[in-house]
């Protein structure tokens, strides 16, 4: 098995070009070691700190998951064995794992994200044409991997006893600042973006031994030597040869006028290596002559890209780091979309912050946050102005702290840090203007907060919620312009503010630079400085979130950063979910998309978790939704807003499910859980299925309901593979062989795999009414084995064949099919066999308006031409060739 060729996909990752250039015109770079070796040296430097490695799990995935089937919708005891034999090997030689998961797509990645997930779905493409073709599995080359493998390896290493994490935002800024701030031994993983951390050192999941646990370790400093940078250039190296944030494209011609430039050019580099070593070799000549003398904006064709561009360096700064290229003067405030763009990540706030000072003035500009209410530190003067404007923070709530005043203005604008919630505290005025502008208030959620116009420019100063760190910033008109950071982390209950609270100690050091008077200052990502990331403060009510009940986010939120629960924290906060792709025939009329099999379920646990919205049909807001489905550009997320449901007994509040310890609760989860399904009618027949089958065949009734080309062979199939899996090996398993690959089997596949993780998501709604080990696909499915019976069954293989002659499992197999026969029968669903069918299913095999599927109660058939796109209530409304498959 080539590994390069396994982890292709995952070296797109990071900085462009990057990859390949430390693999060919810099080898020097990669070092090989030993992790018992490294471990050794660690715990020897470090006396009783057990060697850590922090595992980015979504670069591991592809290393991870050995066995030779893929297409058949995953080897999951095979996949779930070759993880414990990882654990198990690290564990030996002294090495603890912490894995880091992807919880959210930021908004600055989106485009990126889409762009790989359109790139995948033509990859799929592929892949189905090849089965048609050939009637096997493509080769390894071809590689995808299979769905749900993110969601499932998160609980399956928990289950292993290890500490898995999920992200409040992208995996590689966590894992670099947990890396940095815990001394950690290093980082494994398979992402350039780790060259350009300024953290722990990074190690290579490809290059993994792990019989000898020899990878190869890729040095920043040896990188920079090669290049003739500091470690602090590497961000805008990065940035300007193009990375998850920074479009290839946008500094494309720049490139190239280094490269015409740059004399030393190696015939034996390609191009791309020539260009790296271009770009660096003017970032060392040119760009560091004028380092702090002259702006990014004035040495680079920035242009209008200039806040993305500012952006993307800003993002890698880790929390304590500040970026040299931002010691200056700004001219104007950088946004984009409503975000202000950082230059520091201090989370402690211990480094200098010069707030303001005129660049006629020549006075030093100070601030400290002294507890003591009678000292005075000098804080900001207009440019005709040589008097001091003292601002100190004053524990009395009362006294009124002066901070700035106006270049023609006399009047003082005091400035407050009133520990009363309710107190206005005002900040800022404009020479013209005797108005005062309320800037910091206590967590009253319904304060508005005015905007005021900057001295001389008529430039409004801006006041408003970072959407990603929630950190609320004053942009002022000042000619300065810098970005002053003025509230409280509505996450976490350590404050980041120039509004510095009386009961928080530290100091802010004066700021020492005469020629640089002015620094624009953030503090990016503030979870991630809480050592307990669960951790949220009672300011969490000023946090824009779709759920205001802060107790219930909380609880969330905690189950999110542990990794116990898949999607709910997503949904109340953000309102906002995306789902990869699914090995989907785009062709294959006969089946939906499971992006819209599932999404009443999604739909009505949306209308659980957002319980504040009263009138849910017409007030809630629509959760968007980022799916993958053939014939979807990405270009905007659906719209789906939440859909009521009829629980027995009424629908029981987010605290009753998630809080209440008494023992008939269960009871109520359970009836929440199916009211999710529509199966409230079917608790009877599953109560009375044993585990692990009972979620089965939960989500085997909702499957055979919703999509009417289902057949009683693909029953047969689902149901035998699950018993018979019960009996084997992980050995038998791997030297299953089916005879040929079916296109449709692989559809089936994967479609009851995303069924599971829609369990995952209910279940965790609901609060837990099954044991997640119940539809862990490891002890209900097997892709190989399915693909057996789903063949035996469609050659018309009597039962007791599907079944390997086994009488036990005979029995079981006919309770199971009763249960969802049953059930089916209910919803007026009969399940017939295939040679039952008539001219209503003729058209299964390619014909469009083959079907309908149910969207809450009653049937509700698509229209010709759209089949499967009936949307329900409250979803986007698209034009008809939008929906279409082809």
């Amino acid at each position: 098995m080539d590994r390069q060729m396994i982890l292709s996909r995952s070296s797109v990752m990071g900085v462009r070009g990057l990859q390949g250039f430390v693999g060919s015109t810099c080898p020097h770079i990669c070092t090989v070691v030993n992790f018992k070796e490294l471990a050794e040296h660690h715990r020897s430097k470090y006396p009783g700190c057990t060697p850590t490695i922090v595992v980015d799990a979504m670069c591991c995935l592809r290393y991870w998951y050995t066995p030779e089937s893929w297409i058949c919708g995953g080897q999951w005891r095979e996949y779930f064995s070759a993880l414990r034999d990882f654990v198990k090997t690290f564990t030996a030689v002294g090495i603890k794992l912490i894995f880091f998961f992807d919880g959210m797509v930021e908004q600055d990645k989106r485009d990126e994200w889409v762009k790989r997930r359109l790139k995948n779905n033509r990859e799929i493409s592929r892949i189905f044409h090849y089965i048609k073709s050939h009637k096997e599995q493509p080769g390894r080359n071809m590689f995808f991997i299979p769905s749900g493998l993110a969601v499932f390896t998160r609980f399956a290493l928990k289950t292993l006893g290890q500490e898995t994490l999920c992200s409040l935002q992208e995996a590689d800024y966590e894992v670099a600042s947990y890396g940095l701030q815990h001394n950690c031994l290093g980082i494994l993983g398979e992402d350039t973006d780790y060259l350009i951390y300024d953290t722990c050192p990074y190690f290579s999941i490809s290059e993994l031994c792990l019989e000898s646990l020899d990878t190869v370790m890729l040095c920043r400093e040896k990188l920079c030597e090669s290049l003739g940078l500091h470690v602090a250039d590497l961000p805008l190296l990065a940035c300007l040869l193009g990375n998850d944030i920074i479009p290839e494209g946008m500094f494309e011609s720049f490139r190239y006028k280094c490269l015409s430039s740059y004399t030393s050019v190696k015939e034996n580099f390609d191009k791309k290596g020539n260009i790296i070593l271009a770009v660096s070799d003017h970032i060392s000549k040119v760009l560091h002559l004028y380092q702090g003398e002259r702006k990014l904006e004035e040495l680079l064709p920035l242009g209008p890209n200039k806040a993305l561009f500012y952006k993307g360096m800003a993002s890698y700064l880790l929390p304590g780091q500040k970026s040299p290229w931002f010691f200056q003067k700004p001219k104007g405030v950088i946004t984009l979309d409503k975000q202000v763009i950082s230059m520091s990540s201090d989370p402690e706030s211990r480094e200098e912050v010069p707030m303001c000072s005129d660049p006629e003035s020549k006075q030093e500009v100070h601030m400290c946050s002294d507890p003591e209410p009678r000292q005075e530190v000098p804080m900001c003067t207009g440019p005709e102005s040589r008097q001091e404007v003292p601002m100190c923070s004053d524990p009395e709530p009362r006294q009124e702290v002066p901070m700035c005043t106006g270049p023609e203005s006399r009047q003082e604008v005091p400035m407050c840090t009133d520990s009363e919630p309710r107190q206005e505290v005002p900040m800022c005025t404009g020479p013209e203007s005797r108005q005062e502008v309320p800037m910091c208030t206590g967590p009253e959620p319904r304060q508005e907060v005015p905007m005021c116009t900057g001295p001389q420019s008529g430039q409004e100063v801006l006041i408003w919620t970072d959407p990603e760190s929630r950190q609320e910033i004053l942009c002022t008109g000042h000619e300065s312009k810098q970005e002053v950071p003025i509230c409280t982390d509505p996450i976490s209950k350590q404050e980041d503010s120039m509004c510095t609270h009386p009961e928080i100690n530290q100091k802010l050091p004066v700021a020492t630079d005469f020629e640089f008077k002015l620094e624009a200052l953030m503090c990016t990502n503030p979870e991630i400085k809480q050592e307990d990331p669960t951790n949220v403060g009672p300011e969490i009510k000023q946090q824009v979130t779709m759920v205001s009940d802060t107790e219930i986010l909380k609880i969330a939120r905690t189950h999110h950063v542990q990794a116990e629960s898949y999607l709910v924290y997503n949904i109340m906060s953000s309102g906002e979910i995306e789902c990869s792709n699914t090995l989907e025939d785009e062709l294959d009329q006969a089946l939906p998309s499971q992006a819209f099999i599932y999404r009443p379920i999604r739909q009505r646990v949306y209308s659980l978790l957002l319980e504040d919205c009263q009138d849910v049909a017409s007030t809630c807001p629509a959760v968007k939704e980022w799916f993958v489905y053939p014939g979807n550009p990405l270009r905007h997320p659906d719209l789906v807003r939440p859909l009521q449901m009829t629980v027995p007994g009424g629908t029981p509040s987010l605290k009753i499910l998630w809080l209440n310890q008494e023992p008939e609760m269960q009871v109520r989860r359970l009836d929440t859980l199916l009211a999710c399904f529509n199966l409230s009618s079917s608790r009877e027949e599953l109560q009375a299925v044993e585990s692990p089958f009972q979620a089965l065949c939960c989500l085997l009734i909702y499957l055979f309901v919703q999509v009417d080309t289902l057949c009683l062979e693909d029953l047969h199939a689902f149901i035998a593979q699950a018993l018979c899996l019960q009996g084997k090996s992980t050995s038998q398993l791997v030297n299953l062989q089916p005879d040929y690959i079916n296109p449709r089997a692989v559809q089936l596949g994967s479609l009851l795999v995303r069924g599971l993780t829609t369990l995952v998501l209910v279940n965790s709604a609901c609060g837990f009414p099954w044991k997640m080990s119940d539809f862990m696909p490891w002890n209900i499915f097997d892709g190989k084995l399915f693909h057996q019976k789903y063949l035996q069954s469609e050659k018309g293989y009597a039962v007791e064949v599907l079944l390997e002659q086994n009488r036990s499992r005979l029995t079981k197999f006919h309770n199971l099919k009763a249960v969802v026969c049953k059930a089916c029968m209910k919803e007026n669903r009969r399940i017939t066999g295939r040679a039952h069918w008539g001219s209503h299913h003729a058209g299964r095999w390619g014909r469009q308006g083959s079907g309908y599927h149910r969207t809450g109660s009653g049937y509700s058939r698509s229209s010709q031409g759209q089949p499967w796109r009936d949307q329900g209530p409250g979803s986007r409304q698209y034009e008809h060739d939008q929906w279409r498959r082809y």
